[in-house]
């Protein structure tokens, strides 16, 4: 029998929870916590026990949720969402002094080029507001931004399930040694680069690439599939292959390579993203309105 009334769930309990709902394993929940296997096991065991029911279906090869879990998941994230709003709201009163607003940002593109300028002017308006951003891959950004760990991503768009505002427009450039064959062409076909190996990024951006090629009917030599845009760089420097990056990734400048336009032209939408934009905090709110007084950047 439950010992809920007396006895209620811990935050703690309850964020291991929201960490087991999108892991692959118990000790992998806790460990994105923070929690040693010990803990976590200790942890989820009275979780049960408080609520009289078990939330993990431990019988299958892979970690999930009990039907019970999966009923009192949404209630949960709405614990934590209801929590922050607490807090924002109540800096809100103090005429946005304090608070805090956490981010989701994708990778290169959204963190080197889009938001250092948005939260600088930010920053410059709200000083006591803390920022706290969170590099992680796309796919993760709208997973965190659904369990409400974060209130804004920034996002490839669309995305049809989320309030988005737009931020950028970003081309798709050719990356080549610079003493390649085709480097002294102002632009690359699809059908020429694909005469060479290709180092294919294995970030946020592999998929359009990817169909980028199959709209083409242009299939390519992919010889390396390499997550860090600097690993990219340096392998294309040093010959080992061409690649395809997004330009608002790429610094201005990198011994060895050199960028070209693409033809075929492609390029891909970028923006900010919420669950509800108007059940932002107060200090959310501030950002997003910020980020529609900026114009919509669109890379040559």
């Amino acid at each position: 029998m439950s010992d809920f009334t007396s006895n209620p769930p811990t935050l703690r309990q309850l964020e291991l929870f929201l960490s087991l709902a999108s892991s692959e394993g118990i000790a992998t929940a806790g460990a994105r916590l923070g929690m040693t296997p010990s803990a976590t096991s200790h942890a989820l065991r009275a979780l049960e026990t408080i609520l009289g029911t078990p939330i993990v279906d431990r019988s299958g090869t892979h970690l999930s949720l009990t039907h019970t879990g999966e009923l009192i998941l949404p209630h949960v994230r709405d614990v934590f969402s209801s929590l922050h709003l607490v807090q924002t709201t109540a800096a809100a009163s103090a005429g946005l002094k304090t608070g805090k607003v956490r981010i989701g940002s994708f990778g290169p593109s959204s963190s080197l080029k889009l938001l250092p300028p948005l939260l600088e002017k930010f920053n410059a308006r709200y000083p006591g507001i803390d920022v706290y951003v969170t590099e992680k891959p796309d796919a993760e950004i709208e997973q965190d931004l659904h369990e409400k760990r974060i209130e804004i991503g920034v996002v490839t768009l669309p995305k049809a399930q989320f309030d988005t505002h737009p931020l950028a427009v970003d081309e798709f450039i050719a990356v080549l040694p610079e003493n390649h064959p085709l480097a002294k062409n102002e632009s690359v076909s699809l059908q020429d680069l694909a005469k060479y190996p290709l180092v294919l990024t294995h970030a946020g951006s592999q998929d359009l690439i990817t169909r980028l090629f199959e709209r083409s009917e242009i299939k390519p030599r992919v010889t390396h599939e390499l997550s860090q845009l600097l690993s990219i760089l340096e392998f294309v420097s040093r010959g080992q292959g061409v690649s395809i990056i997004a330009s608002l990734a790429a610094p201005s400048k990198y011994d060895g390579v050199v960028y070209r336009s693409l033809t075929p032209r492609a390029s891909r939408r970028i923006g900010l993203a919420c669950l509800n934009e108007q059940r932002l905090s107060p200090a959310a709110q501030a950002l997003w309105q910020q980020a529609k007084k900026l114009q919509v950047k669109k890379t040559p």
